[in-house]
């Protein structure tokens, strides 16, 4: 069981009998009524956005999700598909399955794909990936002192705002909750 307490954004939950996912929350307390918790939920079926309310300490159900190792295949019209290695049974997401987890997807690479009910649903990514630069520009020497970033595009063809000391074919560690460039890892 799960409580207002341990809510986070991604979190999911059962509520009247339909599964959502946190899209935003906050805790609030006005001086007259008890402390309470404002959601944005997200049915994952139905893709409708609800806001409600709950009281402080209100519990919840925790939907049973299956998490299953697959690997990022390829994406086209339809969607992005995906193969359990062992199984060569295939599933595909769509765009909005994903949300912003597409821009940390590459080809050939091990993801988990959650399962509710048998039915692929999303992505469970951890708080950062490393991903390799495919184009930058080139830092100018002697810039390495002032805090000043340039852009760069990913393998994954994700844009990000990088120190100038990143080149060409360096790996570096993207946060997935806010997008963001944490730190240059060394090169495999």
């Amino acid at each position: 069981m799960l409580s207002t307490k341990d809510f986070r954004k991604g979190l999911r939950i059962k509520v009247a009998g339909e599964v959502y996912y946190i899209v935003e929350f906050q805790h609030a307390r006005t001086a007259q009524r008890a402390a309470f918790v404002r959601t944005k939920l997200k049915n994952i079926i139905t893709g409708q956005v609800l806001e409600k309310t709950f009281a402080s300490g209100e519990v919840f159900e925790q939907p049973d999700f299956v998490q299953k190792d697959m690997q990022f295949m390829y994406k086209d019209s339809e969607g992005y598909h995906f193969m359990d290695g062992r199984t060569f049974e295939q599933v595909f997401l769509t765009e909005e399955q994903l949300g912003d987890y597409k821009w940390y997807l590459v080809e050939g690479r091990e993801y988990q794909v959650l399962l509710f009910e048998g039915n692929p649903m999303g992505l469970e990514l951890s708080a950062s990936v490393v991903l390799k630069v495919t184009s930058t520009e080139p830092g100018i020497k002697g810039d390495s002192v002032t805090n000043m970033t340039k852009p760069a595009t990913l393998e994954s063809g994700l844009e990000v705002k990088v120190p100038l000391f990143i080149k060409e074919g360096d790996l570096i560690k993207i946060d997935t909750r806010s997008g963001e460039y944490l730190e240059r890892m060394q090169n495999r």
